[in-house]
């Protein structure tokens, strides 16, 4: 799923890419993707796109008439830049903007259609998608403490919950946490001043540090590698292979639609964390369905 690094990068390449031009049609081939009735879609032909921008892991774009397109890519959105007029995928394709001199595709893997797209007149309309939670790179140390002592969860559920902290997904939780070297399953009323401290300085590191190198990646270009699973990655997707800290292997916990890896000598005190020990513990704590865990 696109997390703060990666919605930052397709934002920023969108207003450089597209910024001034007019939208002069929207295609939608997916009704099940629109979920907003009023304004149609269709309003937003003729307007001209000032920009995108990031809230939470949504997309914002912004037109000159107003109104607000907010999509939600969830886990196997895409969007691929090509020139105007490009066809739809026939079996991925959901949705195509074509604007004056480019097309935007918005596709999606698989068989069950999980992203979101709602048209909204304003931007005050469009905060009302946002869950509450703070955001993870503009956040002082201190409302990252009052945020996460809020309620007493385990950090992986913390990490990922919009409504309390926003822009952090399955993938760079497992990262952040690997760098402050602390159990996922830790509970956040337990952290020390120190703990949190080091929580909020390796939350900033990562996405910083990962934010930079895709960046550097896609250069002048449009992101056409969107991924949860990368090689430079310390423990996301590593499952079984050694930690390049300490070499031990990393493992992994699976809970309904969500995996997490970690060190068990760097994060757990050498303690393996079973699958069903962890199901238990996250019964009350973890939805059931990526649906719930992004409040869709």
């Amino acid at each position: 799923m696109p997390e703060l690094p990666d919605v930052t990068i397709y934002a920023e390449r969108l207003t450089e890419m597209l910024g001034g031009q007019v939208l002069e049609k929207v295609r939608l081939r997916s009704p099940f993707l629109l979920r907003t009735a009023d304004p149609p879609l269709s309003d937003l032909e003729g307007q001209r796109f000032l920009g995108a921008g990031r809230m939470q892991k949504r997309l914002v774009f912004g037109f000159d008439g107003g109104a607000w397109l907010v999509l939600h890519l969830m886990i196997a959105g895409r969007l691929r830049l090509h020139e105007r007029g490009a066809a739809l995928p026939k079996k991925t394709g959901l949705l195509a903007l074509d604007f004056s001199r480019d097309t935007v595709v918005l596709t999606e893997q698989g068989t069950q259609r999980r992203a979101s797209l709602h048209v909204l007149r304003s931007r005050e309309e469009a905060k009302r998608l946002d869950r509450g939670g703070i955001d993870a790179l503009a956040a002082s140390e201190s409302e990252f403490m009052l945020a996460l002592k809020r309620d007493n969860r385990t950090l992986k559920r913390a990490l990922t919950d919009q409504a309390i902290l926003g822009g952090i997904g399955n993938a760079y939780s497992d990262e952040l946490l690997f760098w402050a070297q602390l159990s996922p399953v830790r509970r956040t009323h337990s952290l020390t001043q120190d703990e949190v401290s080091r929580l909020y300085v390796a939350m900033r590191q990562t996405l910083l540090e990962w934010t930079g190198f895709l960046r550097r990646e896609v250069g002048a270009g449009f992101p056409d590698r969107v991924t949860a699973f990368r090689p430079e990655m310390a423990v996301h997707g590593k499952f079984d292979q050694p930690c390049r800290l300490c070499n031990a292997r990393i493992q992994r916990i699976r809970y309904a639609n969500s995996e997490t890896n970690y060190c068990p000598r760097c994060q757990t005190g050498g303690k393996l964390l079973a699958d069903r020990s962890l199901s238990r513990l996250l019964k009350g704590d973890f939805p059931k369905t990526i649906e719930e865990l992004e409040g869709v």
